[in-house]
């Protein structure tokens, strides 16, 4: 039994091993010992343990006496915590640390161990370790240090051991905890006693043993400088605990050293949990401090906070509940802001801020929140007035405990809970249950208060759903139904059909304007009414659900509107019937057409008035203040009134500007309506309505005798779509110009190459200083009226401007996008040392010397003519001088005596000859060459370290520099005057001379000679300076920023506080090495892509970390730290969670240094004005760190951290590692605590944890959860989990696959003065920022997106908001003012399906509650985009899908009917309107094909030209062509073509536009027209709108035939072939006169739709039409079509389970009527062909038709006959083996008989496939609609094996060309250049990547 014992333990010390190597390469801070990094979930959660390992494996050393009690009592606790050794890993644990104790006993040598006195040497140990470290006399220094008010300077001391100070704290920690557990069996008369008082001490005195975020509330900490500020302190005063407050009991216990504050309180009497408790205490301080700052009070030695500062939070935080009073008409908890005191004013905000932080899932309701805010805040009045504290009667729960939690939220909690659990995972109807929008309405009526307070459970709003019976909606119900693009907006098709009506009238009297045309033209009055009463049918109809719920006032007003749009319609008709009938009579009175116009004139007047004071700016100030309820009464009939919505509208100058805005676009499309549309129609209408037709060309229903009405559809209906669609276009064009021409006064692409970077750098300092630098960091040392002004402040400019700039640079190195070299020519000097000239970057002036010298040996003019040479070079003749200056500073201080007085003759000669113009003939010009040459051996040898011989060697260097200067650069005279100099020749004579030299110790004479020498030996140009491409564009775009309008910084104690968060789910974080190296089917791993597609960043990182550039993959595994950078090297180039916690993290070193270097003073507050501070050590700098911290939080909201934690998964180590690297960056995420055997879980806590100094996580706060947070979409619920962290009052969003430069976070400051600036009647509420997607540097395809995307977050968005003033939250990196937000529902909804997509809730939400949305370029952040064209396709799919959700909402139906009508139009055309004409640019070719085909069949096309030559197709072209342009993507582009010109100028815009269309961008754009209009449709009919994951990857690989099948055959392959069909039948059997030419010129747009939308996939498809792939690929499609499907099997797997899965979406009886209505079409084709056969010989009796299904019935059981398998019996195969022989036989023999004595033809055959093939379809698509009737009828088997040939036969019609193409291997080189250009353009071994990695290794 020993010996199994034994090896156990060295299996278990085997596995804590290999365990603690897998972990020492995840950080350079981490390095915990084997055990201690082995602690289970289990353990760890609740205790100590690891911290306690880790300090006894920090001890070990010094006493391992010591080291083996810690491992004893950590032992103990787990034994205590499980000691069954249930939990995982926790047996393993138990036994790798006894035989880690068993080793330490084993040390001892034998010698017996007395544990009775382990308490004593722990407590020695703990003294000494104290004294050693010396932490008392620390801590009386900073409580000395803290008491004054100031930063110490001996402080500085500290700065560099911060870490060290932290590891002493945390073993400290974990020896007092160890302590505490021993000393309960401790003599307490002895050492228990000492250790007792001194717990007491220490749970008191150090803040270090709390853990906390960012200020450490509960006791001072020793190493956070944070608790210095004086705002801070005068924050935490404020909210201090008074006596005038109620008396706390004597036994509340109030936690660390902090006195009680009015936070015990609200615990005390409310019952929040103690952690709510710390995060909003220090949530409320920040909130304070930093409005305090602001405030540019004094410092004072004892800080207060400023009333105005506590009116300011006040207001901000409590706005929405003081308008929701006011919307109520209810009286407000204080009579009056005079009224109420600050204390009771902070009271009340920190009540609202406990509320909301644990209201959880509540916070989607803002208005719920209110109405417990309202009832609390009265309850907390009373109590205020009380002399005692006493709980609260609402948060007491039954038994007996003060919980606000159980009492208040879980009771909505799990209604909302009960209603979403009825949604069934989104497929349930919208109208069946209710959302979150739902219960917030609630309270948007005084009927809330019947809720009472405590809440009654029996109350409506807490009515949980059953079964059957659903519980009613609010005040909107979310049918699913494309009737909510007329309801939501239907003013603007009444404007659209009244316009085309009246244009219409117009045309057909010819132009003439008339009574006659004027009394038809009135015929838009009844129109108008008609379709008023329509919009008052739907609402009524649309409201179904929510009558038995929605506020009385509400539905009468729908019905008393609907009463009046009936009778009004009813009228006006009637009356303009009559006018119509006194018009027809002779000698008419007009009597009725004076009453019409009187009607309408009153009608039209009214509209107007209440329009003007609804929606005009100027007017709505009178209309709010109109309270006679009889003007109350005609203004709610006209527009019903919510609490959101209210006061939409703008100033009149903004309102006026989008006015003009859109009566352009109505000019320009109302003329091309009219002139190209509608005017060359008339002539062949009234033609085609006078003909009549005898014969028909089948069995005619419907046309006969009505004018020929099928035939004016088919002619006009093309017409009227894309007259419905083309005003897109329009936009499109117009808002292309508006903002190209904003962006050009914005002054964005002036810089827009490096050469401009390099023409424009001398003036980027001042321009730096302008915008970047605050007042406090602006330091002039200099009289401004003296000589040399400009000069000195060119040079201040400089020095202020150059340690930002080498902090960009150095952060440019970091990334490896430059070398070292690189690195030292783009650094400019700190320009802070005694030289007169501004010293530039040496990327400027190399080679310049050597250039003038050049032109100095051929000067053979003046001195001027040779200067004014130079200077035409600026940057030379700065060369030169600083050359010059810089020359004689370092020879006057190597030098002294004699030799002095030479360099001072020398230089003064000089100077006299140059003032005097005669430098030329002092000087010797041609012999500069020489003396340079001198010089330069002279400055390398002195920029080595001294030693003698050098020092030997430099003097030997300066006298042979004295020498050529004396006898041969200067003229005779001179010469022979230094030459008779006595002191000089006498020295020379001794030997003295320049025998010694003074070698360099001046740091500022270092750096002097480092350039000087840099600047005489660089001889190659620096143009080309920075190579990488990304670094240029970087430095490009942020230089140009600076002189774009942007406000000034503030000081960052002054700037606003804000805070990024990022949701994160599971997405990668960091690339392990297995992932780096595995390969794909081509032998391709992620590292040798990236290799090959960035060869220059990878010499770059193998030169930062030390290796040669033929270092291999090998080489870098063997050290831990290099396989880590590597890792990260990869990840900061994909789109990962490293890549975007360093770009944010940008932020607090730009703040931290901004802060350096402005030093803010406490005591005094001047600032110096006469150094210019250093940026080194600004990293470590305490004060800088602390003022970072106070401004910048950074929460990464990781929903499932906790779960990766347990199951041991990659990501959690990751993100473990990232927290560990940045010490400012927070994770929050659900923890799930499991309760009972089994397993049902209970708890729920949103935990907020940071790295402590070991590594570990150290949890700050847990705060429990009603339940399961995740009751609707996703993304939103972990966002809204984790919001109750962050801090400040601005909050960016930022996705995780977005990135940050610092150069641009150094901009932030002036971002956010934006909220404080005027943008409009209201402050901004969010701020739009730019983006540059940096994916598209390689394919095709990510470069068409990477401009798609850019063109619409630049171009595009700079117009929606200014001036259009629609701009919205995009998912982009905006800036929300986070005070707003959080009390307004959050920064993102989360209804399940509804809010799919989330983020544009936001900015609706936003504007609703009259929010303000801006957007600014002069920042930009990094954005990953998909690219792959499956990766594309899903992603837009995804966005299409959430906009037919959105068409739904009621938040697109609110912004439509109350913005005014001009801003209506632009919110839709920006939102659901695009993706309702992309539909109908595709619906257009559809109707288009259709009319035509309709002519064709019934023979009317023939007749008509026959009869008429009127009508040819001229009149579509215009039309038809602009379908073409649309559909093509030209109007796509336009954007894209004005945001090329702007940034890149006029050429190269025109070169890559003419690239993209060589690379088929085209065929792109029109494909993705198919697949927004496929889901945007397919969601609005069905549903199924979902998030859909399209990874982030490397995407350079092929996609299987198979899989680019399963994706697009129903969105793309269906309707491209219909297309196909319904051009094919056209060809066939239409009639055109102009012959080919003409049938092509009308169907080229069709045909090149067809070809996009079958091929798209296959040509970007990587090694797409490669011979081995392609057949490869059509193995996988046979086996996959041929699978049989079975319980488990994935639609990947198996052709039958893709079908299931694709019928999934039709749920619903209307789904299923709707789906049948739409198939009903393909059965046209067989009732058109079978009449053209040649068979039926003219006959167009229906028996013929009915004929034709009667063969139909036949070949489908001729099919039966050939498919039919039997299973059962054996016995049965041979006779159906017979049968189908002699069947196959005798169809052969019956259609040789049948062509030879029948008139069918051959192409009879082929027609009749062109019939029977969309018939089948028909039939299979009805079968699937209808699937439960077809299997009851037993036919479902059958139907899937039609459905699988179908399939089979369009897969050969793609899969032909394909193989044919592939023959060719020059396709397939030809299709590698289409695709990758950009990487062919770049010089890169693309081949190499598509050949495979092993084939090259193979060569």
């Amino acid at each position: 039994m020993a010996r199994v014992q034994s090896n156990w333990e060295r299996l278990v010390r085997a596995t804590l091993k290999r365990e603690q190597l897998r972990n020492a390469g995840q950080g350079h801070e981490r390095t915990p010992s084997g055990i201690a990094g082995a602690v289970p979930p289990s353990l760890d959660s609740s205790t100590n343990i690891d911290a306690i390992l880790q300090a006894a494996d920090e001890i070990q050393s010094e006493d391992p006496n010591v080291a083996r009690i810690l491992c004893e009592q950590a032992y103990t606790m787990a034994q205590n915590l499980d000691p069954n050794s249930d939990g995982r890993g926790v047996l393993q644990f138990k036994t790798g640390l006894m035989s880690v104790i068993k080793q330490k006993l084993a040390k001892r040598d034998g010698d017996r161990i007395d544990r009775n006195r382990d308490i004593e040497r722990l407590w020695e140990f703990y003294q000494q370790y104290k004294r050693r470290h010396r932490v008392d006399d620390i801590q009386r220094e900073e409580e000395r240090w803290r008491e004054s008010g100031s930063f110490s300077p001996t402080m500085g001391e500290w700065k560099l051991k911060s870490l060290e100070m932290k590891k002493v704290l945390a073993t400290l920690t974990a020896l007092v905890e160890v302590m505490e557990a021993l000393s309960k069996d401790a003599d307490s008369a002895g050492v228990g006693r000492l250790i007792m008082e001194e717990l007491r001490r220490i749970k008191k005195a150090d803040g270090e043993l709390t853990p906390y975020n960012i200020i450490p509330l509960e006791a001072p900490s020793l190493t956070n400088a944070i608790g210095v500020f004086p705002e801070v302190r005068a924050a935490i005063y404020a909210i201090r605990y008074t006596e005038h407050f109620p008396k706390l009991p004597a036994d509340f216990e109030i936690s660390g050293q902090r006195e009680a504050d009015m936070f015990d309180l609200l615990e005390y009497v409310f019952g929040f949990q103690k952690d709510n408790i710390r995060n909003q205490r220090e949530n409320v301080v920040l909130a304070v401090a930093n409005s305090q700052s602001r405030a540019g009070i004094p410092v004072q030695t004892d800080p207060k906070v400023d009333e105005k500062t506590i009116n300011e939070v006040f207001l901000k935080v409590l706005a929405n509940y003081i308008k929701w009073c006011k919307y109520l008409r209810i009286r407000l908890v204080w009579n009056s802001l005079e009224a109420i005191n600050r204390d009771r004013k902070l009271f009340l905000v920190s009540l609202y801020f406990l509320i909301w932080g644990e209201a959880a899932n509540v916070r989607f309701l803002p208005e719920c929140i209110c109405y417990i805010f309202h009832n609390m805040a009265k309850e907390l009045d009373a109590i205020l007035d009380h002399g005692e504290a006493n709980p609260a009667a609402s948060c007491i729960t039954e038994n007996g405990s003060v919980s606000f939690l159980d009492r208040v939220i879980c009771p909505i909690y799990e209604t909302i809970a009960a209603e979403a659990a009825r949604n069934d995972g989104g497929k349930a109807a919208h109208s069946k249950w209710r959302n979150y929008d739902d219960f917030n309405e609630y309270f948007w009526s005084p009927a809330c208060f019947e809720l009472n307070w405590p809440m009654r459970s029996e109350s409506p709003f807490l009515f949980k759903p059953k079964k059957r019976k659903r519980t009613g909606k609010s005040s909107f119900v979310e049918h699913r139904t494309f009737l909510h693009l007329y309801r939501s907006f239907h003013r603007l098709w009444m404007f659209l059909i009244l316009m085309f009506q009246a244009l219409t009238i117009i045309a057909f009297k010819k132009g003439r304007i008339n009574l006659d045309t004027v009394k038809i033209l009135l015929s838009i009055g009844p129109a108008f009414a008609i379709m008023n009463f329509i919009e008052s049918c739907l609402d009524i109809l649309l409201m179904f659900g929510a009558y038995t719920t929605a506020r009385g006032m509400a539905i009468s007003r729908l019905f008393i509107q609907f009463f009046w749009c009936g009778l009004s319609s009813v009228f006006i008709t009637y009356i303009y019937v009559k006018v119509l009938q006194e018009n027809n009579q002779q000698n008419s009175e007009s009597l009725y057409f004076r009453i019409y116009i009187l009607v309408v004139g009153v009608y039209a007047a009214v509209r107007i008035v209440f329009a003007l004071l609804l929606k005009i700016p100027a007017c709505h100030s009178l209309s709010e203040m109109s309270d006679q309820s009889f003007f109350q009464f005609f203004k709610w009939i006209y527009q019903e009134r919510y609490f959101v919505g209210r006061g939409l509208f703008e100033r009149i100058g903004d309102y006026c500007r989008y006015v003009l805005f859109w009566l352009v676009i109505f000019i320009c499309k109302f003329t091309f309506a009219y002139f190209l549309q509608i005017q060359p129609l008339v002539e062949p209408t009234n033609i085609i309505i006078g003909i009549r037709f005898s014969q028909y060309s089948w069995h005619d229903f419907v046309s006969k005798n009505n004018h020929n009405a099928l035939t004016l559809a088919a002619l006009w209906a093309p017409v009227v779509a894309i007259y419905i669609m083309d005003i897109y276009i329009w936009y499109t064009l117009l808002s292309s110009i508006v903002g190209g021409v904003m962006g050009a006064r914005a002054r964005l692409g002036e810089i827009r190459s490096i050469e401009m970077v390099h023409k424009r750098y001398e003036s980027f300092p001042e321009a730096f200083v302008k915008n970047l630098v605050s007042p406090h960091g602006k330091r002039e040392p200099f009289n401004r009226e003296s000589s040399q002004v400009s000069q000195d402040m060119n040079k201040t400019f400089a020095a202020m401007f150059s340690p930002f700039w080498n902090e960009i640079i150095k952060s440019l190195r970091e990334e490896d996008y430059i070398s070292n070299r690189e690195m030292d020519l783009l650094s400019i000097p700190s320009n802070t040392g005694s030289l007169r000239l501004v010293q530039w970057p040496l990327f400027l002036l190399s080679s310049k010397i050597l250039l003038a010298v050049d032109l100095a040996l051929d000067c053979k003019d003046t001195q001027a003519d040779l200067w004014s040479r130079i200077c035409r070079d600026e940057y030379m003749a700065y060369a030169v001088q600083e050359c010059y200056y810089s020359i004689e500073k370092i020879l006057h201080s190597l030098v002294d005596g004699e030799g002095r007085l030479w360099v001072e003759r020398i230089f003064r000669e000089i100077n006299n000859s140059i003032l005097e113009g005669s430098l030329v003939i002092t000087l010797f010009l041609k012999k500069l060459p020489v003396v340079l040459s001198r010089f330069t051996a002279l400055t390398g040898l002195l920029i080595r370290n001294e030693t003698a011989e050098l020092a030997k060697g430099a003097a030997k260097a300066v006298y042979e520099l004295y020498e050529v200067v004396t006898h041969e650069l200067l003229s005779s005279d001179l010469r022979e005057q230094l030459d008779t100099w006595n002191i000089l020749a006498r020295a020379r004579n001794e030997g003295r001379l320049f025998s010694s030299i003074e070698w360099p110790k001046d740091q500022e004479i270092k750096e002097q000679l480092k350039r000087l020498h840099l600047l005489l030996t660089v001889k190659d140009s620096a143009a080309n300076i920075p190579k990488n491409l990304e670094a240029r564009r970087r430095l490009e775009f942020f230089t140009n920023s600076l002189f774009m309008d942007m406000p000034s910084a503030k000081p960052v104690s002054e700037m606003m506080p804000f805070c990024v968060f990022t949701p994160y789910y599971s997405e990668t974080v960091l690339y392990s090495s297995s992932e780096l190296r595995a390969e794909n089917e081509d032998g391709i791993s992620i590292l040798f892509y990236l290799q090959k597609i960035f060869p220059d960043e990878w010499e770059n990182f193998l030169e930062r970390i030390g290796r040669g550039e033929t270092t291999g993959d090998i080489d870098l595994q063997e050290s831990s730290s290099d396989t880590l950078e590597l890792r990260f090297w990869v990840s900061y180039r994909g789109q990962t969670l490293a890549r975007t916690v360093r770009g944010m993290m940008y932020y607090r070193r730009a703040l931290m240094l901004q802060s350096h270097l402005e030093r803010r003073p406490f005591g005094a507050a001047v600032y110096s004005q006469t150094n210019f501070p250093s940026s080194q050590g600004f990293e470590v700098s305490r004060e800088a760190r602390a003022q970072a911290d106070l401004k910048f939080t950074y929460v990464i909201s990781c929903q499932i951290y906790g779960q990766q934690k347990q199951r041991k998964a990659p990501e959690a180590a990751d993100i473990a590692l990232l927290l560990q690297r940045n010490e400012a960056l927070r994770v929050a995420f659900i923890h799930v605590e499991d309760s009972g055997a089994d397993g049902k879980v209970s708890k729920f806590f949103s935990k907020l944890v940071k790295a402590d100094i070991h590594g570990k996580d150290q949890e700050i706060y847990s705060v429990r959860l009603p339940g399961d947070p995740k009751l609707g979409e996703g993304k939103p619920e972990n966002q809204n989990h984790a919001i109750i962290f962050t801090r400040g009052e601005a909050i960016q969003t930022i996705d995780m696959n977005q990135d940050n430069y610092l150069e641009e976070a150094m901009k932030m400051r002036n971002l956010l003065e934006e909220f404080r600036g005027n943008h409009g009647i209201r402050p901004p509420t969010i701020l739009g920022v730019r983006e540059h997607v940096f994916t598209g540097s390689v394919s095709s395809l990510a470069w068409f997106m990477s401009n798609q995307e850019t063109s619409f977050v630049t171009l595009g968005q700079r117009v929606l908001a200014w001036p259009l003033k629609v701009r919205m939250h995009y998912g982009h990196p905006d800036v929300f003012d986070r005070i707003f937000h959080i009390t307004r529902g959050g920064i993102s909804k989360a209804s399940r399906v509804i809010n799919i997509s989330e983020d544009i809730f936001a900015g609706f939400n936003s504007t609703l509650r009259q929010g303000n949305i801006t957007h600014h370029e002069y920042i930009q952040v990094g954005k990953g985009r998909d690219v792959g064209l499956n990766q594309i396709a899903l992603f837009e799919g995804k966005v299409a899908g959430g906009n037919g959700e959105q068409v739904l909402s009621r938040d697109v139906y609110r912004l439509g009917q109350l913005f005014d009508f001009f801003r209506m139009l632009s919110f839709y055309f920006t939102t659901v309107g695009f993706y309702v004409c992309t539909m109908m640019t595709v619906l257009t070719v559809y109707i288009f094909l259709y009319g035509r085909v309709y002519l064709a069949f019934s023979g009317l096309d023939r007749a008509i030209s026959r009869e008429a030559k009127m009508l040819g197709n001229t009149a579509l072209d215009a039309a038809l062509n602009a379908q073409f342009l649309v559909q093509i993507g030209v109007f796509t582009a336009v954007p894209m073509i004005m945001g090329f010109i702007l940034e890149l100028g006029l050429l190269k815009a025109v070169f890559s536009f003419i690239t993209m269309q060589l690379q088929l961008c085209s065929v792109f754009f029109t494909f993705s027209l198919g697949t927004r209009t496929h889901y945007f449709g397919r969601t609005i009919l069905h549903g199924g709108a979902k998030y859909r994951a399209t990874g982030r990857g490397f995407v350079v690989r092929h996609i299987k035939f198979a899989e680019n099948y399963r994706l697009y055959s129903r969105s793309h392959f269906v309707k491209a072939l219909e297309v196909a069909l319904l051009l094919i039948v056209y060809i066939a059997y239409g009639y055109s006169d102009g012959g080919a030419v003409s049938f092509i010129l009308l169907t080229v747009s069709s045909w090149f739709l067809v070809i996009s939308w079958l091929f798209a996939p296959y040509i970007f498809n990587p090694s797409g039409f490669e011979w081995q792939k392609t057949v490869e690929d059509f193995d996988d499609w046979t086996s996959w079509l041929l699978y049989k499907g079975g319980v488990g099997v994935k639609g990947d797997n198996s052709w039958e389970s893709w079908w299931d899965e694709e019928q999934m979406h039709i749920q619903t009886l209307r789904g299923r009527i709707l789906e049948t209505i739409l198939s009903l079409r393909f059965f046209l084709f067989q009732y058109g062909v079978v009449y053209k056969l040649h068979l039926t010989g003219g006959d167009v009796s229906l028996a013929v038709y009915g004929f034709s299904w009667v063969v139909l019935v036949g070949i489908v059981l001729i099919f039966k006959v050939f498919s039919y398998s039997p299973k059962k019996s054996t016995n049965f195969q041979l006779l159906m083996r017979f049968m189908q022989g002699v069947t196959s036989l005798a169809l052969v023999a019956a259609l040789c008989l049948v062509v030879a004595f029948t008139d069918l033809s051959i192409s009879d055959l082929f027609a009749s496939i062109l019939a029977f093939v969309p018939t089948g379809w028909a039939i299979l698509c009805l079968a699937v609609t209808w699937k439960k009737v077809v299997r009851y009828l037993g036919l479902w088997d059958s139907i899937r094996e039609f459905a699988r040939m179908y399939d089979a036969g369009m897969g050969v019609i793609i899969f032909v060309p394909i193989v044919m193409l592939s023959w060719f291997p020059f396709i397939s080189t030809f299709q590698s250049r289409l695709l990758f250009n950009q990487a062919f353009s770049r010089g890169l071994e693309i081949s190499i990547i598509l050949a495979g990695n092993k084939a090259n290794v193979d060569v």
